[in-house]
C-alpha cells in the first residue's frame, strides 16, 4: 500500500506566504478580519431593523385584523394624534428627568470612588455598584412595588419619620402623584431611577479618575475655593463622563415597557405602546411606526452629546 504524506516543509511555506502577503497588505488584512461581523451586523441587525421599519408603511386592516401590504403614510400621521403624541412626551420627558436625576445622584457617589478610594476600598464600591446589575430586572421591578405599595416599607418609613402629610401633598399632585406611591408618577421615577442608576455612576467615576490631580493643586495654588475648582475644574472634565452615562439612562428608559406597566399611573409608554401594539391588538405597522420614535429620538440625542464628548468617555 502506498502511502502519501503531505510534506510538512511545504504546508508550513505556503502558511508563512499567506501571512508574509498580509503582513505587506495591512489594508486587506483588516478587511478580512472585519468580514465577518460586519456581514452578521449589516444582514442580521440591520437587515431586520430595515424591514421592521418597512413594516410600518404597511395597512392593518381593523375589522378582518390582517395586515395587506399596500403601502401607506397613516401610521406616521398617526404618530401625531394627542394621544399617541401624549405618549411620546410622556416617555421623553421621564427619559431627560431620570438622566438628569441619575447624573446628581451618581456625581458625589463616582468622585468619592475615583478621588478618595483607593485598593479594597475601591473594589468594594466597585462590587456595591454593580451587585444591583447582577439581580434580576424583574425581580428588581416587582421588589419595589411592594416596597411603593399602600402600607409598604416606604409608608411605614414615612410614617415614622412624621413625613407622611408631606406624601399626601406630593400624591395629590397631577401628574406626579396617585393613590400610592407605587401607583404615581413618582413611584415610576424613583424605580427608573434606581434601575438605571449603576449605569451613570461607572462613567462618571471612570472619567474624573483621568483628571489630573496637578490641575487641583494648580487650582488650589493660584487661589481658588473649592466650589470654583468644582465649577470650572472638576464640574467641566467630568461632562463627558455625565454625557456618556446619559446615553444609557436616556435610551434604556425611553424603550423601557416592563415599569410603567408594573409601577406608575395607567398610561402607556413607547416600549409599553409597541408591546401592545404588537402582541395583543396585532398591529403590527402601527408597532413600527412606533419603533422609528425612539430611534430618532436617540439618533438626535447622540448628535448632541457627542459635541460633549460622551464617545470619548465611553
Amino acid at each position: 500500500m502506498e502511502m502519501s504524506i503531505e510534506n510538512p516543509v511545504a504546508t508550513g511555506g505556503k502558511i508563512r506566504a499567506l501571512s508574509t502577503y498580509l503582513y505587506r497588505k495591512p489594508t486587506l488584512y483588516l478587511l478580512l478580519l472585519l468580514v465577518p461581523p460586519l456581514l452578521w451586523f449589516g444582514a442580521v441587525y440591520l437587515g431586520s431593523l430595515l424591514t421592521l421599519l418597512w413594516q410600518g408603511f404597511y395597512t392593518f386592516d381593523d375589522f378582518t385584523m390582517t395586515v395587506t401590504p399596500d403601502l401607506t403614510f397613516a401610521n406616521l400621521r398617526a404618530l401625531f394624534n394627542p394621544a399617541n403624541y401624549d405618549i411620546i412626551v410622556r416617555t421623553l420627558t421621564m427619559a431627560v428627568l431620570v438622566s438628569l436625576a441619575s447624573a446628581v445622584l451618581a456625581f458625589p457617589i463616582a468622585y468619592y470612588m475615583a478621588r478618595y478610594t483607593s485598593g479594597k476600598v475601591k473594589a468594594f464600591f466597585y462590587i456595591a455598584v454593580m451587585m444591583p446589575m447582577w439581580a434580576s430586572y424583574i425581580v428588581k421591578a416587582y421588589a419595589w412595588t411592594l416596597l411603593l405599595a399602600k402600607d409598604g416599607v416606604a409608608q411605614w418609613f414615612l410614617q415614622h419619620m412624621g413625613l407622611e402629610p408631606l406624601l399626601a401633598g406630593i400624591l395629590s399632585i397631577p401628574g406626579v402623584g396617585g393613590n400610592t406611591l407605587s401607583t404615581s408618577g413618582l413611584g415610576r421615577f424613583l424605580v427608573f431611577v434606581y434601575i438605571w442608576l449603576p449605569f451613570m455612576i461607572l462613567p462618571i467615576q471612570a472619567a474624573l479618575e483621568r483628571l489630573p490631580p496637578s490641575l487641583l493643586h494648580a487650582s488650589a495654588d493660584l487661589g481658588a475655593r473649592p466650589a470654583q475648582t468644582f465649577r470650572y475644574v472638576i464640574l467641566p472634565l467630568a461632562v463627558p463622563g455625565i454625557a456618556a452615562g446619559s446615553i444609557f439612562t436616556f435610551s434604556l428608559t425611553l424603550g423601557d415597557f416592563i415599569v410603567p406597566q408594573l409601577v406608575g399611573p395607567p398610561g402607556y409608554f413607547i416600549g409599553s405602546m409597541v408591546y401592545a401594539q404588537q402582541g395583543a391588538i396585532g398591529n403590527m405597522p402601527m408597532a413600527a411606526a412606533f419603533t422609528l420614535v425612539p430611534i430618532v429620538l436617540i439618533a438626535i440625542y447622540l448628535s448632541i452629546v457627542k459635541r460633549l464628548g460622551a464617545f470619548d468617555a465611553l
